[in-house]
């Protein structure tokens, strides 16, 4: 007889599965050693900023239609949360799943903050010190300083959101992010995590939805490459806009969702 599928190790995880997995990770995510954290924080800060590098060259110059043009930059953004996934490092909008180790009581308040606020700090220092590179790097100048022009239009487009929209795509984007990682957590193989990181992930940059740690190269990038309309607290009021609204995409409508499905136990 032919042998199951799972003896293989070739079938996904059930949900139930991942849930348990999930839980197991946040609880081992919020103990990790402090330097521990914050270089894998700082990694994935930069990973996720080579993808909007990625992205930016991308979408410069294509002649493909606006949709296809923008799926296909979505793909190429897609190198971030595949090299923080496969690679190894801790991303702020993805750790927003420790919530499930929270709410079960495995992770105390003050331990998921604590990871919350490394995290966020790392990324922040791996996306500007990658966006500090790429502009002294020269890449922005390819294509006879097209790169740049479409890098200082994305970042000028993301500052005039209202600030309301910016909330309500930010909501809506790390949802599309945390179950891009829940479902990683259901495949077995590499390749599996890749083709579960995809979609999510373009779907999201396609959209036009708001992600913090991509915003924390795709506008400083802009403004070192000398940009006029940038500004120094634009750029803040926008992160504190969009990292509010992942936290409320990422940890209620994903973390605490399937956590009262799977994790809650019953009165």
């Amino acid at each position: 007889m032919p042998a199951n599928p799972v003896d293989l190790g070739i079938d996904a995880y059930s949900p139930n599965e991942v849930a348990q997995r999930v839980l197991a990770s946040g609880i081992a995510k919020a103990r990790l050693g402090f330097i521990q954290v914050l270089m894998l924080a700082v990694l994935a800060g930069a990973f996720i900023a080579l993808g909007g590098a990625f992205y930016t060259l991308t979408v410069t110059g294509s002649e493909l239609g606006f949709g296809i043009t923008r799926f296909l930059g979505g793909i190429a953004f897609s190198l971030g949360l595949i090299l923080v996934v496969i690679g190894g490092a801790e991303l702020f909008t993805g750790n927003n799943l420790i919530v499930m180790a929270w709410a079960s009581r495995e992770v105390t308040h003050r331990e998921l903050l604590r990871n919350w606020l490394i995290v966020y700090i790392g990324n922040f220092i791996g996306a500007i010190g990658t966006a500090v590179m790429i502009n002294l790097s020269g890449v922005l100048s390819m294509g006879d300083g097209a790169v740049a022009e479409t890098a200082i239009n994305i970042a000028n487009a993301k500052l005039a959101l209202p600030w309301q929209t910016a909330f309500f795509r930010a909501i809506l984007c790390n949802t599309l992010v945390c179950l891009a990682v829940w479902i990683c957590f259901a495949a077995h193989s590499v390749s599996g995590k890749i083709l579960a990181i995809i979609f999510p992930i373009s779907a999201f940059v396609a959209l036009g939805f708001e992600h913090s740690v991509a915003n924390m190269y795709m506008i400083p990038v802009a403004f070192f490459e000398g940009s006029a309309t940038v500004t120094i607290g634009g750029f803040l009021a926008n992160l504190l806009v969009v990292t509010i609204g992942n936290i409320i995409g990422g940890s209620a409508l994903v973390a605490l969702v399937y956590w009262l499905i799977y994790l809650r136990k019953s009165p």
